[in-house]
């Protein structure tokens, strides 16, 4: 055969695989970037990183090991401004409940899914709230954090559909490969 010499495809196999392992990341961490654009819409990089973070728990949770959480909650807590560790805290519960309890989600129909997401949701606002509370030593409303929870639940439809047409995509390459 005349022509180029073929790639090494053991290191593009590789670099394949490492680049779908990192996506869901990369694609949670640009989600929150772009979330902290100034919209006037208050709590919404959080709302975008906890759906990331439950999806990819849930459905690949290889993909968002715990180290990966961390620098997502890390991220969050810098772009809101929060207390350092409070948003860090709270990914890695929900990351944790979320892989956790996969094999029953992953069983059901997407409204049980969304009411669990829900549960979670409130879970992780009422932690995110006494983190808050504890680490800045005062009293904090909890009206922001009620309305963070019915954002959270109101995005997770939207993002899930996403997340779900990216995790195809992501499993029809594998199939390929």
């Amino acid at each position: 055969m005349k022509g180029r010499p073929a790639p090494a495809t053991g290191l593009l196999r590789r670099l394949d695989a490492l680049g779908r392992a990192a996506f869901p990341t990369a694609a949670a961490a640009l989600l929150m970037v772009l979330a902290a654009v100034p919209t006037g819409l208050p709590g919404l990089v959080p709302a975008t990183a906890l759906p990331c973070v439950f999806f990819w728990s849930v459905f690949r949770p290889a993909t968002l090991p715990p180290p990966a959480v961390f620098g997502l909650g890390l991220l969050q807590d810098l772009l809101t401004f929060a207390p350092v560790g409070s948003g860090v805290l709270t990914l890695l519960v929900v990351g944790g409940l979320a892989t956790r309890w996969r094999r029953f989600l992953i069983r059901h129909s997407f409204l049980a899914v969304w009411l669990a997401y829900c549960g979670m949701a409130l879970g992780a606002a009422a932690l995110g709230w006494l983190l808050q509370t504890v680490l800045g030593w005062r009293l904090l409303p909890t009206a922001p954090g009620l309305y963070e929870v019915l954002l959270t639940a109101g995005l997770y439809p939207c993002l899930a559909g996403f997340l779900t047409w990216m995790h195809l995509g992501m499993t029809e390459a594998e199939a390929a490969a």
